[in-house]
């Protein structure tokens, strides 16, 4: 988390999402990268590219539970630890992730049910004979909707302080999945 002190109020009537997508684009495009050498049709290669998520997955979907409305959307883990089961594949050990403040937890909710949205775009590239339930569960209609309006509701209002905590929350959680990614690259190595 960043130094940040404490103000009072923020000027700033930018919604947190839009300050999301705007502070967070070099993260996200990093993570994209550090995926973008899974071939999902290769069994192998698709099976490192879950175990990569396994490894990051329950870990953010646990911190972000703290939240209320977390607690309302459909988690994933169980589906991605399926998935891995199909493959004859154990979890692998996760890496330790966790955000102490709401507004962080707020941060990392966007990166997590963003992914969801990705996923629904890599699932068309899963090899037929894989499973796929953790990246084809898309939002229900409106979902995603409600979670960027709960996202902005929650931000509005608040210090400058709070959005800068939110945007560490998010950056941590698009660097829990990189350095996820990284942990696979050997395994991902041995599928060539």
């Amino acid at each position: 988390m960043p130094n940040v002190s404490w103000r009072t109020a923020s000027t700033d009537t930018t919604s947190a999402v839009a300050r999301l997508r705007a502070a967070t684009r070099a993260s996200h495009d990093a993570v994209d990268a550090a995926f973008g050498d899974y071939d999902l049709s290769d069994r192998r290669a698709y099976r490192a590219f879950l175990r990569a998520h396994a490894r990051a997955l329950p870990a953010a979907e646990a911190a972000i539970g703290a939240l209320t409305f977390a607690r309302t959307l459909p988690p994933r883990t169980a589906l991605l630890m399926s998935d891995l089961a199909d493959l004859g594949e154990p979890p692998p050990p996760p890496l330790h992730f966790s955000v102490s403040h709401d507004a962080a937890r707020w941060g990392a909710l966007y990166v997590i049910e963003g992914s969801r949205l990705g996923g629904v775009m890599l699932a068309r590239s899963v090899g037929v004979d894989l499973p796929s339930r953790y990246l084809a569960a898309a939002h229900s209609p409106g979902q995603w909707r409600a979670i960027r309006e709960a996202i902005d509701a929650a931000g509005a209002g608040q210090s400058t302080a709070w959005h800068e905590v939110m945007l560490a929350g998010a950056t941590a959680t698009f660097d829990l999945y990189a350095e996820a990614a990284r942990r696979e690259l050997p395994t991902l190595a041995d599928t060539r």
